[in-house]
């Protein structure tokens, strides 16, 4: 056998060698964000819940649509439903001039009913109302089924400090009733509430600040869309920060920090105080140039009944024009007791 032969033929024994050596590469599980399918768009400001085998997400109206539902039996695949209203209560024309929407609802189950938190407002003004509605049922099909406007809750003017949009209510391990709110101007500001009407327990009581984007004067000081989770003893709230609503050009992004009180101060895994601007990212943007999916904020949550959790969320589809997308991801806790979205 000629040299050369042989020396090619043990080169090739060994690159055999070397690839039986090598473990064979496992394909990527696909994440639910991405098993996603259905009525997907459009999709802002969403809250999930669970009644039954259903599940059902609540989003920011579009026309005359006001509220958004949509459902799922497997949090894979989505359809769209009826609007929750398709006309604004006398209260809010009144109370906020120039508006005919509803944005960022929040859902959650008090006393025997579902409560619907929605906000009233106009595009950058911080005079803003948050409504109650409420029904003791989620299904459309059972005959109890209704949702009955419970009128307004929080109301902000030119005059406060505050924004009274995207509210996120919790019952504490005390049992008292909060509900946070805020976006731009002071921050997040978070209002002890009366546990049967769901209103301001005392309406005269100044709120309390949990969140903020400190500014030069006059200058932009995103932080909004609160939700505050209670897990491992530990709350822990999520706000969005910088700029939603501008479709791919979208720089949204959520922070998450923790607090042993409700009412603050919270930090993140740093110690970095989010009255402060600080707290941990959650959920990313998506900086590079080939990601489709920008923006992700707007985070609501869900405990689901098998005692796993998940974040909801919207992104812009880079795919679509930009649009508003629903998002949804697993969420694991680390064995430094902090939360990591699975997307």
């Amino acid at each position: 056998m000629k040299r050369h032969t042989l020396v090619t033929l043990l080169g090739l024994a060994l690159l055999a060698g070397h690839a039986r050596a090598q473990p064979t590469a496992q394909p990527a599980v696909p994440t639910l964000d991405s098993r996603l399918t259905g009525d997907l768009t459009p999709t802002h400001d969403p809250v999930i819940a669970r009644e039954g085998d259903a599940y059902h997400v609540f989003s920011t109206g579009h026309g005359k649509r006001l509220i958004e539902t949509r459902t799922s039996p497997d949090l894979v695949t989505w359809t769209a439903g009826d609007p929750i209203f398709t006309a604004l209560p006398a209260w809010a024309k009144e109370a906020i001039p120039g508006s005919d929407g509803m944005w960022a609802p929040d859902i959650s189950y008090v006393n025997g009913r579902y409560r619907l938190y929605y906000s009233v407002s106009t595009f950058g003004s911080n005079r803003s109302a948050i409504g109650l509605a409420t029904s003791p049922t989620l299904d459309p099909k059972a005959k109890n089924y209704g949702w009955r406007d419970e009128g307004l809750v929080v109301m902000s003017t030119k005059d406060d400090d505050y924004n009274a949009i995207d509210p996120n209510f919790i019952i504490d391990r005390e049992g008292r009733h909060w509900l946070s709110l805020g976006s731009f101007w002071t921050g997040i500001k978070l209002f002890e509430l009366d546990p049967k009407s769901g209103k301001p327990k005392d309406p005269k009581a100044k709120p309390v600040s949990i969140a903020r984007r400190p500014a030069p004067a006059g200058g932009p000081a995103p932080v909004e869309a609160p939700f505050i989770v209670d897990h491992g003893g530990y709350y822990w709230l999520m706000v969005s920060y910088d700029y939603c609503c501008k479709g791919v050009n979208s720089t949204y992004y959520t922070v998450i920090g923790r607090s042993k009180a409700i009412t603050g101060p919270y930090l993140g895994k740093d110690g970095s105080p989010l009255m402060q601007g600080g707290g941990t990212i959650f959920l990313r943007a998506d900086l590079q140039e080939q990601q489709r999916f920008r923006g992700p904020g707007h985070a609501g949550w869900l405990h689901d009944r098998d005692g796993k959790d998940y974040v909801v969320y919207h992104a812009y589809d880079k795919q679509a024009n930009g649009a508003p997308t629903l998002r949804i991801a697993p969420v694991t806790w680390g064995a430094d007791g902090w939360p990591k979205a699975q997307y």
